[in-house]
């Protein structure tokens, strides 16, 4: 039972991480049996993953004929944007609130430091990733509510899936470090309504910037699919089953 257990784990964790990095695009065709071959496992902790991924979003049936990951539009990105400014805006204005300043004055430090990071892409987005995870990290703790910080996960595990669609842009990269650095300074300065207007204001351009690229040309890259996919070609070099990293949330 444990070695089932866990098996189930590591599905749920490979097939996540596989849709979060589009090498499971939106619209590719999950099916148990290819899936358990793939992953050299058996069909009962890929039924078993592919229930948690339904109940996480990521995976939908698809009338009655099987399972898909779950699209990706301009209407459910419109909609997920809804619940997060909901979300974060009522969590930036407690941090102002019930903030240990210093922790933020040492996010002020480091974003300041951001253009000079980007200078350098490649290294320098990943740099600004990983920040953008202690930004998060930060404001999480700063709450005091476990209950938010329980929603706000839930809804970055699809902001991690639409950081895709905007290609490591570097300016718009740069443009939310300013709006993330607003936010750290109201904070900072104990100012829950500029802390949440910052917000809303980072959210909004974000959006902008999100259906922009979902208008342009969303990713394209290959599906590892079980068996057939509907918007791209079935890759079908496959790994084995291993825990993959989690990915850092859009911004």
């Amino acid at each position: 039972m444990r070695v089932m257990a866990r098996a189930g784990e590591l599905a749920y964790e490979a097939l996540r991480s596989e849709i979060l990095s589009w090498q499971l695009a939106p619209g590719a065709v999950l099916a148990e049996v290819e899936l358990s071959g793939r992953l050299g496992i058996s069909r009962t902790p890929v039924r078993e993953a592919l229930a948690r991924l339904v109940a996480d979003g990521l995976v939908e049936p698809q009338g009655g004929r099987g399972l898909i990951v779950a699209p990706v539009s301009a209407a459910n990105v419109t909609e997920l944007f809804e619940l997060r400014r909901a979300l974060e805006t009522e969590a930036a204005a407690l941090a102002a609130r019930r903030r240990t300043a210093a922790a933020f004055v040492a996010l002020q430090n480091e974003l300041r430091e951001v253009p000079a990071l980007l200078a350098d892409p490649d290294p320098g987005r990943h740099a600004y990733y990983d920040l953008a995870v202690r930004f998060d990290a930060a404001i999480d703790e700063a709450v005091q509510n476990p209950f938010l910080v329980q929603a706000l996960t839930n809804v970055r595990t699809h902001l991690v899936r639409l950081r895709r669609l905007s290609r490591d842009n570097p300016a718009r990269l740069l443009e939310a470090a300013r709006e993330h650095l607003l936010i750290v300074d109201a904070i900072v300065d104990g100012d829950p309504q500029l802390a949440a207007d910052a917000t809303r204001v980072h959210l909004a351009r974000s959006l902008r910037a999100t259906l922009g690229s979902l208008d342009a040309d969303p990713p394209t890259t290959p599906a590892r699919a079980s068996g057939r996919t509907d918007t791209a070609p079935t890759d079908t070099a496959s790994p084995a089953l291993t825990t993959p990293p989690k990915g850092a949330p859009a911004r």
